[in-house]
């Protein structure tokens, strides 16, 4: 597929930026470069420069704003193919820009001056709903696009109220959606664009009847794009039934990010709390995600963690909307080190400052356990994986080797801080130390004044910063020491 093609756009009055005229770079507000190393994932490219898609400019300045230098692989690929409005399967490692490929070529086909619904963005989850929001927002913050959200578990009658107003891209889950189109309150008669996000998640069996009814309502001339990690065989059924001649693209030759070291430690269960607090006081962690199998192990661990005395949030899907909303935005904001939480938070969640993902119960299959994985090492960066196996899991593990193609190694005596710090860092987190007992009793007593389900206690922090704890044990910390919580010397 030619990339030097120009592609047709229902709007003619937005500019378009070309590599011979440079000069309204000049007055973009660029972030402050990220000097962190990145691996191959995000950086074996063919040399295609934004500024080469013959996009409109206001959406290059969204982009360099941002801190998007150059694309990575799957933007590459996937955003000159679908400009020219041709179905997309894409399948692509987490972690590498997917919500970019998509976003990109949806807002650049926009009509501003068209008072209808003109991109469909579906995600499986509501934390994942809120995260592509805000990048479509910043990518078309220049664009005067107007983007909706919305979920379960909100108000209906604001989001009736709101699409009384104009809404150019809708992005949301699709019980909620298939609601506000079967009440005629959303318009999709007159919707191009159709992206399904974590599209293995969204054709599973609980979400296929919905995502059948949904394209009912969309024009028979869209176009639609399904980008994911994993593609089982119900993706093929729907590419058959569904899609016109799509576009595939594969960069899945390895399934793990290059960027993520995988360890196990093998324990008992009683030993597992013990285990965990042992990394915290070894690794050097930015924020870490721990993960469980179930929501009443989430809570439970969550109130462990804060006992020991580390700031920690926790976050699962029987919580209230609004207190999961409050976790997740306060967590990005690195208002807390820690999240434990269930699978909720497996899909597509990008907080650049993990550098640890734990799985504390390990998942019963490779899909689940690579959308874990995943939350670290986002975007090329470095990232650690541990895993704490049970006798129970022995078997979990070996399947899950052979089916991703990948090595999980067994802890060693002392992980090397290369491995997921970046050398870059000014500032390098410190290994977490557990507070006082009398620091204890005070977080406890202030949190007990506040909303409970939103936060298991915390460190005691008041001002809302990022934790900045004072060194922790250092000594040996072989497999045995991680095992059995016995603290270094």
């Amino acid at each position: 597929m030619s990339q030097s093609t120009r592609p047709s756009t229902s709007t003619s009055t937005s500019s378009s930026a070309t590599p011979n005229d440079p000069s309204w770079r000049a007055g973009l507000r660029l972030p402050p470069k990220d000097l962190r190393p990145q691996t191959e994932d995000v950086t074996n490219t063919k040399g295609t420069e934004f500024e080469d898609m013959f996009l409109r400019r206001e959406l290059l300045m969204g982009i360099f704003e941002e801190g998007y230098e150059r694309p990575s692989p799957i933007q590459e690929e996937a955003i000159p193919v679908a400009l020219t409005k041709r179905d997309i399967l894409a399948r692509a490692k987490n972690g590498t820009g997917k919500t970019a490929a998509f976003v990109i070529p949806s807002l650049q086909q926009i009509d501003i001056g068209k008072n209808k619904i003109q991109a469909l963005l579906l995600v499986p989850t509501r934390e994942l709903a809120l995260q592509t929001s805000q990048v479509c927002k910043k990518l078309g913050k220049h664009m005067g696009i107007q983007v909706m959200v919305t979920t379960g578990g909100t108000t209906l009658k604001d989001d009736i109220m709101r699409l009384q107003e104009t809404v150019h891209v809708l992005v949301g889950t699709p019980g909620r959606i298939l609601d506000l189109a079967g009440k005629k309150v959303a318009d999709l008669s007159e919707c191009p664009v159709f992206v399904m996000d974590e599209a293995d998640k969204l054709l599973s069996p609980e979400f296929t009847p919905v995502m059948e009814q949904l394209l009912t309502f969309l024009p028979a001339d869209r176009q639609v794009m399904l980008f994911s990690a994993t593609f089982p065989m119900m993706v093929k059924d729907f590419k058959d039934k569904r899609m016109r001649n799509p576009y595939e693209i594969n960069l899945m030759e390895e399934l793990t990010l290059r960027g993520v070291t995988q360890y196990y430690a093998y324990v008992e269960e009683r030993q597992k709390v013990h285990c965990l607090n042992t990394l915290f006081s070894k690794l050097q962690i930015n924020q870490s995600i721990i993960f469980c199998n179930s929501t009443n192990r989430v809570e439970l661990l969550a109130k462990k963690v804060t006992d020991l005395g580390y700031s920690c949030f926790y976050s699962h899907a029987k919580m209230l909307q609004s207190h999961r909303n409050r976790v997740f935005h306060d967590f990005r904001n690195g208002v807390c080190r820690n999240l434990v939480c269930s699978d909720l938070l497996t899909r597509g969640i990008d907080i650049q400052a993990v550098n640890v993902v734990i799985n504390f119960d390990f998942p019963k299959n490779s899909e689940t356990y690579l959308h874990r994985i995943g939350r670290s090492g986002r975007f090329g960066h470095l990232g650690l994986a541990i895993n704490l196996v049970t006798y129970e899991d022995r078997f979990n593990l070996y399947r899950i080797e052979q089916e991703l193609g990948t090595e999980i190694q067994p802890i060693p005596q002392t992980i090397d801080k290369g491995l997921y710090v970046a050398p870059t860092a000014t500032e390098e987190p410190a290994p977490q130390k557990p507070q006082s007992q009398s620091q204890l009793q005070q977080t406890q007593q202030q949190q007990r004044q506040q909303t409970p389900s939103q936060q298991a206690p915390s460190n005691g922090r008041q001002n809302g910063a990022a934790p900045a704890p004072s060194q922790g044990r250092g000594g040996h910390a072989n497999q045995a020491a991680y095992r059995n919580g016995a603290p270094a010397r």
